[in-house]
């Protein structure tokens, strides 16, 4: 409560001296008090003694902040004090002072003159403005009144208070008086000191005595009509509460309080930071004021049994030994090496370093290539605890960072959840799915996570719920998707990305044998005594009977042999079950799928692109056909935006080189050109299929055929040049398993060929080039005649690619057969 300010002309100054000063804590003196003073710090003693040595009268003032301990400026004082004369002094064996004071006067206070080893203050001295007109004579005679009603109604005064107030005839002193009440506040009783006019005095206090008769008789009704309307759960209440104080005479535990004396063992032995301690045992205090039947102390328990319950210190040792951790990396996983090598890297890092943050990681492939099987062989590597959280199709923040106390049920979000279910501090957490995380509004989790995954900010990660920090710094998280667009750019920025592009035809069948065999047959009940799988029917199983990326079909059609071996063991038979072609077709029924061959002969146009999708990397036919009309062309197979203006700068580029190319002019004025790619349900966007449309176009309208094992993908420009695109190894593994023995790529993709298996670039040839003129020369069966193409560079094989046509009445599509074409433009070839 701010002081009010004196009107003019209240003060009159006695005089201004210097007097030893005593700050006050919670308490203050008026003039005619008198009042013992307890006296502990230092500063307070030796003013008291300095006042008794000296016989003078000592400055009491009292401090604004409490709890303020070392005083050294006036404004940490109020300004306003009393004088007052020290009445005896005793000197106690703790240390402490103990003295009698009787206010004089109140005194204003100027300034300090010293503060060591005492506060020595210069002060002045004030009077009371005081009047005698008849407004004071009703003020003084309304406030008696008045306290005799206050009296009357249970205010905790003696009863004498009334007859010694009436007995007073001093305004000033009456107003005073009033302050002896202890409903009045340390804050209202200052504000009384330093209202040095008579009249606002008075009418400071008649205003709170007029508040208090208001709140007794208030009480007093309340009380009147509980105790008249005592039902039975008061009736209870009050034998409960007897039955309490009968158990603790008899030294038994109150069942609440026994409670919440285990509920502060647990907080003592959690571990906690001292923030967060400090924070649950305000809570049990909480808590133990409340009765136990209140729905609050169920909330409150809830709330203190998850902060226990977190592992703030407990940890897992790390393994350290890297030879050890790599043997269980290989044990549980065939290939993968750069994850592996990572992996080990940031274990050698940690024998070296202790206070290394955990990586951030992100692992991005198509299903069933083992992300998710990863990560458990990396904690049990690491020897720490693993836990799993799918991010698929959430839609609420709250799922990550929690609710907030004030609704009914709230708890803490999933990541607080499942690190106190690992039951240590430095679990591998792996976010499942994190490219399919939703938004509405009920808020965006991806942004909550930004937080989780920040190592610069996750050390002081704050559950809504639990409203302190949590340290995450320590977690390793790992995060899985199907596809890297899908995830905002601000989380993508704070993961380090690494791409499992997809399996070889060699790993699958690697797999197969070390993996995925012995675990089906132990799902089955079966031994090696019951079936025995030969290589050539896991060749053929790969090859004829799944088309993915990673290997989960694999398992399901191994387990569907399983299961008819199974039956045949269980019917009886001894015999052991050799799995070969001929077995292999018989349990899983003719293949469904081709290998070999793109195409069975060379197309006219037609050409077959590479193309990537959230299950991998596939083969994608292009189709144009030449008709009568006036439109430049019609585009079919909903195709979006990016691929309709790559096949406009494709077109644009032929219409610029006819010359070069053999078409004559008026083709294209009396020609229309229809573009389609089939399987017309999937929409389709991107410009790496600009140079497959366009060599499909220049087929079309030549009549040059397009070699029928050979696939491509490249951006085009409108100058005919051959831009680099993303998704190399999954594109190649997919021509790979199609049975394409070529594939065209950008020059500037040259870099990537790294991450492409050996086995595969012993099989496939690489055709790197940077212009369409290279592009159509390796691609056509013949080169147009006036086509100038430099040679282009072919990484792969010894051997070239077939030059033999396909029979001339193969090649079809509408168009005459094509002369007997010359060899493919060819270029320098290096053996991958």
């Amino acid at each position: 409560m701010a002081p009010r300010s004196s009107p003019a002309g209240a003060k009159t100054t006695v005089e201004a001296r210097s007097l030893p000063l005593v700050a006050l804590r919670e308490t203050v003196i008026f003039p005619e008090m008198i009042v013992p003073l307890q006296v502990g710090r230092d500063k307070s003693v030796q003013a008291l003694n300095r006042a008794v040595a000296d016989e003078s009268p000592i400055a009491l003032v009292t401090q604004r902040q409490a709890d303020r301990e070392d005083i050294s400026d006036p404004s940490e004082l109020y300004t306003v004090g009393t004088l007052a004369k020290i009445a005896q002094v005793v000197q106690l064996q703790d240390g402490t002072v103990r003295a009698i004071v009787q206010g004089q006067q109140r005194l204003r206070l100027v300034a300090f003159e010293s503060v060591d080893p005492f506060i020595l203050a210069r002060v002045e001295l004030v009077e009371d403005q005081a009047a005698t007109d008849i407004e004071i004579q009703a003020l003084v005679r309304s406030v008696q009144s008045q306290i005799e009603q206050y009296v009357a109604s249970g205010a905790p005064v003696p009863p004498e208070a009334a007859v010694a107030a009436r007995n007073i005839t001093e305004p000033g002193l009456l107003a005073d008086m009033v302050a002896y009440s202890p409903d009045m506040s340390t804050e209202q009783r200052q504000e009384l000191l330093e209202t040095l006019d008579v009249t606002e005095r008075l009418k400071l206090v008649s205003g709170f005595l007029a508040r208090q008769i208001e709140i007794l008789e208030l009480k007093g009704r309340i009380q009147s009509e509980v105790k008249s309307e005592m039902d039975k759960t008061q009736r209870e209440y009050i034998l409960r509460e007897q039955l309490k104080a009968i158990q603790r005479e008899l030294g038994e535990d109150d069942p609440q309080q026994a409670e919440i004396n285990e509920l502060r063992d647990k907080v003592e032995a959690a571990g906690m930071p001292e923030e967060t301690k400090a924070r649950a045992i305000k809570e049990i205090d909480r808590m133990s004021r409340i009765p136990s039947a209140s729905p609050e102390v169920g909330v409150i328990r809830t709330y203190v049994d998850w902060l226990v319950g977190l592992p703030w210190n407990v940890s897992t040792d790390d393994n350290l030994d890297i030879k050890k951790a790599a043997l269980i990396l290989d044990e549980d996983h065939y290939g993968l090496e750069k994850i592996k090598e990572r992996i080990l890297e940031y274990l050698s890092v940690r024998t070296l370093a202790d206070t290394i943050r955990s990586p951030i990681l992100a692992f991005v492939g198509p299903p069933g290539v083992g992300k998710t099987s990863l990560g458990k062989s990396i904690a049990r590597a690491m020897d720490r605890k693993f836990v799993r959280m799918s991010l698929g199709g959430i839609h609420d923040e709250a799922e990550i960072r929690g609710h907030r106390r004030t609704y009914i049920g709230a708890l803490p979000g999933r990541v607080i959840q499942n690190v106190k279910t690992a039951g240590s501090n430095n679990p591998v957490f792996m976010l499942d799915e994190v490219d399919k995380i939703g938004m509405d509004f009920r808020g965006d989790p991806s942004s909550a996570l930004l937080e989780v995954l920040d190592p610069e900010q996750n050390s002081t990660f704050q559950d809504n719920y639990l409203e302190v920090a949590f340290d995450l710094s320590k977690v390793l998280f790992i995060a899985t998707g199907n596809l890297i667009d899908p995830i905002p750019p601000a989380l993508r920025d704070r993961m380090e990305v690494i791409q499992l592009p997809g399996y070889t035809q060699q790993e699958k069948i690697e797999i197969g044998k070390r993996f995925l065999i012995p675990k089906q047959m132990e799902n089955h009940g079966l031994k090696a005594k019951h079936i025995q799988f030969t290589d050539e029917a896991m060749v053929e199983l790969v090859q004829s009977y799944t088309k993915e990326a990673g290997v989960r079909n694999i398992e399901r059609e191994i387990a569907n042999v399983m299961r008819k071996v199974a039956r045949q063991v269980a019917e009886g038979r001894k015999r052991k079950i050799v799995v070969d072609r001929k077995r292999l077709l018989e349990f899983l029924g003719p293949p469904r799928f081709e290998y070999g061959e793109l195409e069975t002969e060379d197309q006219t146009g037609a050409a077959t692109g590479l193309v990537v999708t959230e299950v991998g990397g596939d083969v994608v036919a292009v189709e144009v056909t030449r008709m009568e009309g006036k439109e430049d062309f019609i585009l079919t197979g909903q195709l979006g935006e990016v691929m309709k203006e790559s096949a406009r700068a494709g077109l644009s580029w032929i219409r610029a080189h006819a010359a070069e190319l053999g078409i004559a002019r008026e083709t294209f004025e009396k020609n229309t050109l229809h573009i389609h790619v089939p399987a017309g349900a999937i929409p389709k966007d991107g410009p790496s299929a600009g140079i497959t449309m366009a060599t499909a176009m220049v087929s079309a309208l030549t009549g040059i055929p397009v070699r029928k094992d050979l696939a491509m993908t490249g951006e085009i420009t409108l100058r005919g040049r051959v831009l680099p695109i993303g998704g190399l190894k999954s594109k190649i593994l997919a021509a790979h398993l199609s049975g394409a023995r070529a594939v065209i790529l950008p020059q500037k993709n040259e870099k990537d060929l790294r991450d492409i298996p050996e086995e595969i670039r012993k099989q496939i040839k690489l055709i790197l080039v940077d212009s369409m003129d290279q592009v159509l020369a390796n691609a056509l069966r013949r080169k147009p005649v006036a086509l100038k193409a430099p040679p282009a560079e072919i990484i792969g094989p010894g051997d070239q690619l077939d030059d033999r046509p396909s029979a001339p009445d193969k090649v079809t599509r509408g168009f005459p057969p094509a002369e007997q074409p010359p060899a493919a433009a060819s270029g320098r070839t290096i053996t991958g």
